[in-house]
C-alpha cells in the first residue's frame, strides 16, 4: 500500500519568506593601511553591540508558553510559526482553558503536518499541558525518527520541448536523487522553475500531466513521478503601438525587448513594459498579448500608450549640509521636434552652490540607455576651502553593455577662474576621458540588496590645448547587504590616483581631491580634509582615499537606525598618508521619492572634537 501525493504538504509562507530572505553574498569591506586604535574597536564594538541588542524583541511572559523539544533549526521554525497561537486564545491576560484544550489536542497533527515537508513522516508526537505560575505551558515532545528517502526520481519531457537543450539542462539536475531526504520545499521549488523555464522558452502551454510523490506505506521510502508536457512553441509576432502620434515609430519600438520572430516571453513583455514606465513619458502602458490570435504558432502584441504632457517644470526647496539652503527648478521637454529627443535644465541656488545645467539629449535607436548629450554647464562655488566659477561644455556619447552597465566616452570644454589658500588662478582644459559603471542594486528607491561600482579615466595635455598635463583614475563602489533582524550592512569606498607632471598648484580645484561632508568622513565639514599651504590652509591633494561601514536597522515600517564608522583623506604621497575618522549614528525616514537622513558625528582621536550634523536627502551610493 502506497501513499499518493499529488500536491505535497508546503512549508508555511513565513518560513519560506525567511528563507528567500537569508543572505547570498558576503559584504566586501574597503582595505586600507589604517591602523585603528584600540579604543575605536572597543568603542565601535560597544556601538554595534548595542545595535544587535536594539534589534533583539523583548517580550514579556505570556501567559501561554509553548515548549518544542527534539527538533531544531529549520524544522524548528516551522513547527513553532504552525503552532502560534490563535487569537482570542488569550484575552485580558486571561486564558480561555476549554480552547486551550482544544488547541493542545489539535497540536499533535499540527505538529506532524509540520514535520512532513521535511520528510519525517514516522515522528512520535506527544504533547502535555501544565501550569506554569500564573499561566500554562504547552510541552511538545517529538521524536523524529528517520527522515523519507527517495529510492527513485523520474523527471521526462514530452512534446516539441523534449528536445530542447536548455530544459534538458534543468532535468538533468533535478536537486532531488535517489537516496536524497524528500523535501518538499526543493521539490516545489525545480517543479516550478521547471515549468516557468519552458514558458520563458516560448512553450507558453507547458503543463505538468503527472506529478506525483508516492510514500510507501512504511514511510521510510518513496518516489517522485514528473511528466511535462511542453506544447506547441510560440514566437513573438508584429507588435502594434497605439495611442503616441507625436513619437516616431522607431523611437517607440526601442523600447522593446525582443523582436518579431523571437521566442515568446513573459519576461520579456515585463521589461518592455518597465521600459515605457520608465521613460517617464506615458501615463498609462498596457500590453496584451493576443495569444488567441496567434498564426503559425506567431503571437501578435498590442502596447496601448497614454501619453503624459510633454513639458514639465518643477520647482523644489531642500537643504543639505555640504551646500546649504537651496533652491531648485527642473524644466524638461521630453519631445523636441516630435523626434523623441530631450532637452532639459537645471537651475540651482543654494548658499555654497549655484549653477545651471543644460543638455540636450538625442537618443540611440539600439536601446533607451544608449544616447549622446551635448551639455552646458555654469557653476559656482564658494567653500571654505576654495572658491571655483567654471564654464564647461561636454558631449558624451553613452551606451548599454548588458544589464544594470553602461559606457561612456566624453569630451569636456572647461575654463575655471579660481581661489585656493592664498593663489588665485585660472585655467583652460580640454579634458577626454571614459566612464564605466555597473549598477545592481534592486530598488533605486529604497534598495533592500546589491551593489554598484564605477571606474573612470580621464587626462589632458597642453598638446589639446589645456593649461595643464594630468591623467586621473577614479574609482568607487558600494555594496548592500540584508541581514537577519531587520538589520542591513552598507559598504562604501572611494579611491582616486593623478599623475601628472606640472605641479598641483596648476590644478584647478575641480580636478583636486578633498576629503569631508556628507559623502565623505562624517563628523568633518565639507571638503575640510586635505594637504594644508604654508599658512594651514586646505589646498587639496593628488590622492583620495575614504571608506564607510554602516548597520542599519529598520525600524517600523518606513524608519530606520543605524550605527556608522567613517575613515579617509586626500594627500599628495602614499607614503606620508594620515586617514582621519569619524564615527556615530544616523536616524532615516523612508519615502516614495527617497530617504531622509539625518547623521550626528564626532571626529575620533582629535582634540576638542565638535559634534556635527549631516543631512542628506535619497539613497547614498
Amino acid at each position: 500500500m502506497i501513499y499518493l501525493v499529488q500536491n505535497p504538504i508546503k512549508i508555511n509562507k513565513l518560513f519560506l519568506n525567511t528563507l528567500s530572505r537569508m543572505p547570498d553574498s558576503n559584504s566586501l569591506l574597503a582595505n586600507n593601511r589604517v591602523r585603528p586604535r584600540r579604543g575605536t574597536i572597543h568603542a565601535f564594538l560597544a556601538c554595534l553591540l548595542a545595535l544587535l541588542f536594539m534589534a533583539m524583541p523583548l517580550h514579556a511572559a505570556a501567559p501561554v508558553e509553548v515548549v518544542i523539544d527534539g527538533i531544531k533549526d529549520d524544522v524548528l521554525k516551522n513547527v513553532r510559526e504552525t503552532l502560534t497561537l490563535p487569537a482570542g486564545l488569550v484575552r485580558e491576560g486571561k486564558v480561555d482553558r476549554l480552547w486551550l484544550e482544544r488547541f493542545a489536542k489539535q497540536a499533535e497533527d499540527k505538529t506532524r503536518t509540520a514535520l512532513e515537508p521535511f520528510g519525517y513522516y514516522n515522528a512520535q508526537v506527544t504533547v502535555t499541558t501544565e501550569a506554569a505560575g500564573d499561566g500554562y505551558r504547552l510541552l511538545v515532545k517529538v521524536a523524529a525518527g528517520e527522515p523519507v528517502r527517495l529510492s527513485e526520481v523520474k523527471v521526462t519531457l514530452a512534446g516539441p520541448g523534449s528536445e530542447e537543450r536548455r530544459l534538458n539542462r534543468l532535468v538533468k539536475v533535478f536537486p532531488l536523487n535517489s537516496g536524497d531526504v524528500l523535501l518538499h520545499q526543493r521539490y516545489e521549488e525545480a517543479k516550478a522553475a521547471l515549468k516557468l523555464r519552458a514558458q520563458a522558452l516560448g512553450y507558453l502551454d507547458a503543463e505538468f500531466s503527472r506529478h506525483e510523490i508516492r510514500i510507501e506505506k512504511t514511510a521510510t521510502t518513496a518516489t517522485v513521478e514528473l511528466l511535462l508536457e511542453s506544447g506547441e512553441k510560440y514566437y513573438f509576432g508584429e507588435t502594434a503601438i497605439q495611442g503616441a502620434p507625436d513619437y516616431p515609430d522607431d523611437f517607440l519600438r526601442r523600447h522593446l525587448t525582443y523582436k518579431s520572430g523571437e521566442a515568446f516571453s513573459y519576461p520579456a513583455l515585463g521589461e518592455t513594459q518597465r521600459n515605457f514606465t520608465n521613460s517617464e513619458r506615458f501615463k498609462e502602458v498596457l500590453i496584451i498579448p493576443e495569444k488567441q490570435d496567434a498564426e503559425a504558432s506567431r503571437v501578435p502584441v498590442t502596447v496601448q500608450l497614454t501619453a503624459g504632457p510633454r513639458i514639465s517644470v518643477r520647482p523644489g526647496v531642500g537643504y543639505g549640509t555640504d551646500t546649504g539652503a537651496r533652491f531648485t527648478v527642473r524644466y524638461r521637454d521630453l519631445n523636441m521636434f516630435h523626434l523623441g529627443h530631450e532637452l532639459y535644465s537645471h537651475l540651482y541656488v543654494a548658499e555654497r552652490l549655484q549653477g545651471l545645467v543644460t543638455g540636450y539629449i538625442i537618443p540611440s535607436p539600439r536601446d533607451i540607455r544608449s544616447s549622446t548629450t551635448l551639455q552646458l554647464n555654469l557653476q559656482q562655488e564658494e567653500t571654505s576651502t576654495y572658491d571655483s566659477r567654471i564654464l564647461a561644455l561636454e558631449l558624451a556619447r553613452n551606451r548599454s553593455l548588458g544589464k544594470g552597465k553602461l559606457g561612456t566616452a566624453y569630451l569636456r570644454a572647461q575654463y575655471e577662474d579660481y581661489s585656493v589658500g592664498d593663489q588665485n588662478s585660472s585655467a583652460r582644459l580640454l579634458l577626454p576621458g571614459v566612464r564605466f559603471s555597473d549598477d545592481r542594486y534592486n530598488n533605486p528607491i529604497r534598495p533592500r540588496r546589491g551593489f554598484r561600482y564605477a571606474l573612470e579615466l580621464r587626462g589632458t595635455h597642453q598638446l589639446l590645448g589645456s593649461d595643464t598635463a594630468l591623467v586621473q583614475f577614479l574609482a568607487e563602489g558600494s555594496h548592500l547587504l540584508p541581514l537577519p533582524w531587520r538589520l542591513s550592512l552598507h559598504t562604501r569606498a572611494k579611491a582616486g590616483t593623478t599623475l601628472l607632471s606640472d605641479p598641483l598648484r596648476d590644478i584647478p580645484p575641480s580636478l583636486r581631491f578633498f576629503a569631508g561632508g556628507d559623502q565623505s568622513v562624517r563628523g568633518y565639514s565639507y571638503k575640510s580634509l586635505g594637504p594644508r599651504d604654508a599658512s594651514g590652509q586646505v589646498t587639496g591633494g593628488k590622492q583620495l582615499l575614504t571608506s564607510s561601514i554602516e548597520l542599519e536597522r529598520a525600524l517600523f515600517k518606513d524608519w530606520g537606525i543605524s550605527l556608522f564608522y567613517d575613515v579617509g583623506n586626500s594627500f599628495n604621497s602614499f607614503s606620508s598618508v594620515k586617514l582621519f575618522q569619524g564615527a556615530g549614528v544616523g536616524l532615516h525616514y523612508y519615502t516614495s521619492v527617497g530617504a531622509l537622513n539625518l547623521s550626528v558625528a564626532r571626529p575620533l582621536w582629535q582634540d576638542n572634537p565638535s559634534i556635527h550634523f549631516h543631512f542628506t536627502v535619497g539613497f547614498e551610493l
